[in-house]
């Protein structure tokens, strides 16, 4: 097998395709190579699917991103024209996967690696705030990853020439704090799109050809910068099925843990042990805890419990305790545009004003009674209401023309930040020609949205939906980093994950050291 390890050169039509997966098939032998043009990582496997898969690695690293879409045309490497100019260099060596995957950690310094206990207990959020006062601390020298991705985004390369996909939580960080110097091939370094599971449990990916990538990603990132975030997906576990899990990834990059969990006591103390056993497992050290979205009346209580628990069970000092704050969970339009999948008919001008459960209301009462809430209620109130009824429309078009004629004449309306979601199925309930045309000829100012469901179901998604934070979004990530930040001790952070410390006075924590 070491015989095929030359330098592989295609042609000039398969040039045009660098970047997709490939399949190539060595003439006389069993083994094919699944690579991807230009890529850090290559797996080899024979026909038979018994002999282990080898990697060879390149100098250049992008995102292993293996689809079910990703395979395309099969060639064969005697047929290669020697004289096109792309070529794949794998002759620096093949390394055999080893059972474990384990990687030496850099020594150099100590990533800090972020993981939650469970779905939507503010990872994310918790991030941009932790991203944001190290940034404080270590101005251009703050490095983020998000090693393992799922809900991935298409962006441009400029290193690497060409659009790529990485996790969108990657684009969220490095848009929002302008981490130019950062690459956005190492920052995603493995995206797990549909079919991937199915793919790597029939042999097609390599376990220790990713977690080479991710290690490769890391180095070079780490290189470059003094102290590293590592973003976990969801809690320990998540990625087990394909070799890749946190607790697994933090191993191999020899970082310590750091647990967000949901405020409370008992059930908050219970998935935290469930993630510190996977973590020991692995011998990764949890170094510290955050714990998010606390009752307010309970704040000081859960924070002293919590606190004495960690401490008296494992030894593991509470490094932040954030009260919840309500409007980082209400959703946008912009956010109810992508759950229903429509994009608004009018007012998309007012994509990102927010609304909170409290704020919405379901119009099953006659035009009056709507127009004497319409005037009654508070003015962000997000309204529903069914497509056959044609006079709640008219009524609530009406009332907005009402009051801007009012500003007009003499600057004593209310404002009106209502927004209208019209409920039906599609297959059933349309809206007549003339409706639409009508909402559709209206300025911007009307925020006016369709949800191709039921009046009960349209309601039950919007109460059961957590809106994610997303960069365009600029009025909730702000709030989310200002509110979070000032409840995490950073000094306290660094230090038990053994980075140097860099103390702000002017930014010390007060609210979490009282």
């Amino acid at each position: 097998m070491m015989n095929i390890m030359q330098s592989v050169t295609t042609s000039n039509s398969a040039s045009a395709m660098a970047g997709r997966l490939r399949h190539v098939v060595f003439p006389n032998t069993s083994i094919h190579a699944s690579f991807i043009t230009g890529m850090e990582s290559y797996q080899l496997h024979s026909s038979s699917g018994n002999e282990k898969c080898q990697s060879a690695r390149n100098h250049s690293t992008m995102p292993l991103d293996y689809s079910s879409e990703a395979p395309s045309s099969s060639f064969n490497v005697s047929t290669m024209s020697t004289n096109d100019h792309q070529i794949v260099n794998c002759k620096e060596r093949l390394q055999n996967c080893s059972e474990t995957g384990h990687h030496p950690p850099n020594t150099s310094k100590r990533p800090i690696y972020v993981a939650a206990t469970h779905q939507h207990v503010g990872k994310t959020t918790t991030c941009l705030a932790l991203i944001s006062g190290l940034q404080k601390r270590f101005p251009q020298s703050i490095g983020y990853l998000k090693p393992v991705g799922q809900q991935h985004v298409p962006v441009y390369s400029k290193s690497a020439g060409c659009n790529i996909r990485v996790d969108k939580d990657v684009t969220l960080i490095r848009e929002h704090f302008k981490l130019k110097h950062l690459d956005y091939r190492y920052m995603s370094p493995v995206i797990i799109p549909p079919g991937y599971t199915r793919d790597y449990i029939d042999g097609k990916i390599c376990r220790n050809t990713q977690l080479e990538t991710i290690k490769n990603a890391y180095d070079q990132i780490a290189n470059e910068n003094e102290v590293v975030l590592c973003e976990g997906t969801g809690h320990c576990a998540v990625g087990s099925i394909v070799g890749a899990s946190n607790a697994k990834v933090a191993n191999m990059l020899g970082a310590d843990m750091i647990l967000i969990a949901n405020g409370g006591l008992g059930s908050c103390f219970d998935e935290l042990e469930l993630n510190r056993a996977l973590c020991q497992e692995h011998n990764v050290k949890v170094k510290g805890v955050i714990v998010n979205k606390v009752l307010p009346e309970k704040y000081d209580q859960t924070r002293d419990y919590i606190s004495r628990a960690l401490m008296q069970a494992w030894g593991i000092p509470l490094v932040g305790c954030v009260p919840d704050r309500p409007f980082l969970g209400c959703p946008a339009l912009a956010d109810l545009e992508r759950l229903f999948q429509k994009k608004m008919i009018s007012g998309s001008k007012h994509r990102f004003r927010h609304y909170t459960v409290q704020d919405i209301n379901l119009v099953t009462t006659s035009l009056q009674q709507f127009l004497t809430n319409l005037r009654e209620k508070p003015s962000r109130t997000l309204y529903l209401c069914h497509a056959t009824r044609d006079d709640i429309i008219v009524g609530f078009l009406g009332e907005y023309d009402r009051r801007k004629r009012q500003q007009a004449i003499d600057g004593t309306a209310p404002s009106f930040e209502a927004a209208l979601v019209i409920c039906g199925r599609e297959e059933k309930y349309k809206l007549s020609k003339d409706m639409m045309e009508m909402l559709q000829g209206l300025d911007d100012d009307v925020p006016v949205l369709i949800a191709p469901h039921t009046s009960h179901h349209t309601m039950e998604m919007i109460y059961n939906f957590t809106p994610k934070l997303n960069v365009h979004d600029t009025t909730r990530v702000n709030a989310a980093v200002n509110h979070y930040e000032r409840y995490i001790d950073y000094d306290l952070l660094l230090k038990q994950t053994g980075n140097p410390i860099q103390s702000l006075q002017k930014n010390k924590l007060l609210t979490f050291a009282r």
